[in-house]
């Protein structure tokens, strides 16, 4: 493993400010003095209806994907349970969703109304728990639903981002 100090260094978010969605800038620039992609943080008490994910980055100029997953837990051997997946593809201009469940992957979902997501542009993705669901928001404009696969949503605690893209804030 790398030592804590290097720039390549995973950043682990303990304290939990990754759930608070009122947080000022200021708290942010504290929790979060870095943004580094690939990023892996906790989410305090994991998911529950009614908690919302904020994701806002830029995307980079000449990107093929990026990701974000909400996992449980960060166990990469065995692999965690992956409750949602959004996979923004470039080439193809799709937003993939998807879950893994025990090491198997379900069926993959890629209808979208438009692809929300413009090289070197900023984007805000929301992702809302709701009781029988995700809702996904993309700019302000509800892009799709995904039905939960994993049914302990408290167990839902992580969050990976990856791919082409800047992180300007999480919330």
């Amino acid at each position: 493993p790398l030592p804590e100090r290097s720039p390549f260094y995973l950043q682990k978010i303990e304290d939990g400010h990754l759930n608070n969605s009122l947080g000022s800038p200021v708290q942010a620039d504290v929790y979060f003095p870095r943004l580094i992609v690939p990023f892996c943080g906790h989410i305090k008490g994991g998911m529950r209806p009614g908690k919302k994910i904020l994701v806002m980055g830029i995307v980079d100029l000449n990107p093929e994907s990026f990701g974000i997953s909400l996992t449980c837990g960060e166990s990469e051997d065995p692999p965690a349970d992956v409750a949602i997946e959004l996979k923004a593809v470039f080439t193809d201009r799709q937003f993939v969703r998807n879950s893994c469940v025990a090491g198997e992957w379900g069926e993959e979902q890629s209808s979208i109304p438009y692809f929300p997501f413009i090289p070197d542009q900023p984007f805000r993705v929301e992702i809302l728990c709701e009781h029988p669901r995700f809702r996904i928001f993309v700019d302000g404009h509800q892009l799709f639903d995904f039905y939960h696969r994993i049914e302990t949503l408290s167990a839902i605690d992580t969050i990976k981002i990856n791919g082409d893209l800047q992180l300007t804030k999480l919330g």
